[in-house]
């Protein structure tokens, strides 16, 4: 397929610079996931990749060669929008085919073309059925095939989710990444939601007001977020953040008292901090277990089968949520104890960035 390279593209409209030097480097055959809030320049980019929209600055590089001034069709790139435009009148066979016709392909490379993405895509029986008689996933697919057919280089999805129910979505999310290996293609995918990030990317890139905060992959940047902005986007639930006070710093690392109340030791490293210093600390809702150096008063309780989420507040008024067994014996409106390894903690300075865990000691034979 191809490599794709990013380099120092900016954007803007009028005074509003909406992306800021971004530089990415995309690899052959690999499914990156742009995501972020909304209004943080991800469809943009995305669009700027398929030649939708101009950059201000910089280039697009498709395996090798300078793209940033070829026009759309010439870049080797089919992209799915979040909306299916199918058209209605039309069999998916001929929504399918549709850019094959525009492009004057002859006719048995069309339908060899046609029934190769109607299998990869499960679609072979639905070819004479028109887009009203599929239902939503189905749709989908068949805006995925006219896609397919045309044996892009890289395929880029904007939101093409977004519109589906939520068990529906869930179904798509295993397909599209069976479709990333059956076509062992480049992909490009864009979305506000973290948990399709987590589950289809080969590495994800999290942007914030048009800037790269961390490019990884998914485990690397829930393990090791750059910064809080990070820490918080990624994981679900989303990481709690405690407000402390650095008591003292040591070899161990940190010496922090909570506004909760208890102190910790925190074996992270210690440069650009001093005694005195307001930092926060990261607990994931996965991380805690029954202990004694949180007092959480329990507001709101989900039970979900497997696990249950309780929702509540320390005693500075924190909110704070935790994930606890399905069948924990826990009711609303009482306070539980909860503890964090210090080794599963983040820490993070003033200014949110986060204050790198010291390695574990070698062992010595």
């Amino acid at each position: 397929m191809a490599t794709l390279d990013l380099k120092t593209i900016s954007k803007s409209f009028g005074e509003a610079k909406v992306l800021h030097d971004i530089d990415l480097a995309i690899r052959d055959k690999e499914f990156v996931v742009f995501v972020g809030p909304s209004g943080c320049g991800k469809s943009t980019l995305l669009r700027i990749i398929a030649g939708l929209e101009e950059a201000t600055k910089g280039q697009i590089v498709i395996d090798g060669m300078d793209v940033s001034n070829a026009h759309p069709v010439e870049r080797g790139i089919s992209m799915v929008f979040q909306s299916y435009a199918l058209y209605p009148h039309l069999s998916v066979y001929e929504n399918i085919a549709f850019p094959l016709r525009v492009a004057r392909l002859e006719k048995d490379d069309l339908d060899r073309r046609v029934r190769r993405a109607a299998e990869i895509l499960q679609l072979t029986d639905k070819l004479m059925l028109r887009p009203g008689q599929l239902s939503g996933g189905q749709r989908q697919r068949v805006a995925i095939g006219r896609s397919i057919v045309r044996e892009p280089k890289i395929f880029l999805f904007d939101e093409p989710l977004s519109n589906l129910d939520a068990a529906l979505r869930g179904d798509m999310r295993v397909e599209l990444s069976q479709l990333h290996k059956n076509l062992d293609a480049t992909m490009v995918y864009v979305t506000h939601d973290q948990v399709e990030a987590m589950t289809m990317a080969d590495r994800i890139v999290v942007l914030n007001g048009g800037r790269v905060e961390q490019f990884g992959s998914p485990m690397e940047l829930y393990h090791h977020p750059n910064n809080k902005f990070v820490a918080g986007f990624i994981g679900q639930p989303n990481m709690n953040f405690v407000p402390a006070k650095v008591k003292a710093i040591s070899a161990k690392g940190l010496t922090v008292v909570l506004d909760a109340g208890p102190t910790m030791v925190l074996p992270v490293e210690t440069e650009g901090v001093a005694v005195g210093d307001a930092v926060e600390v990261g607990i994931r809702p996965e991380d805690v277990a029954a202990g004694d150096t949180l007092d959480v008063e329990i507001r709101v309780l989900e039970r979900l089968g497997g696990i249950a989420i309780a929702y509540g507040k320390l005693a500075c008024g924190t909110n704070f949520c935790a994930s606890l067994d399905g069948d924990t014996a826990v009711a609303e409106g009482t306070t539980i104890k909860l503890a964090v390894a210090p080794a599963d903690a983040h820490v993070f300075d003033a200014a949110g960035r986060v204050l790198r865990r010291r390695a574990a000691p070698a062992l010595v034979a």
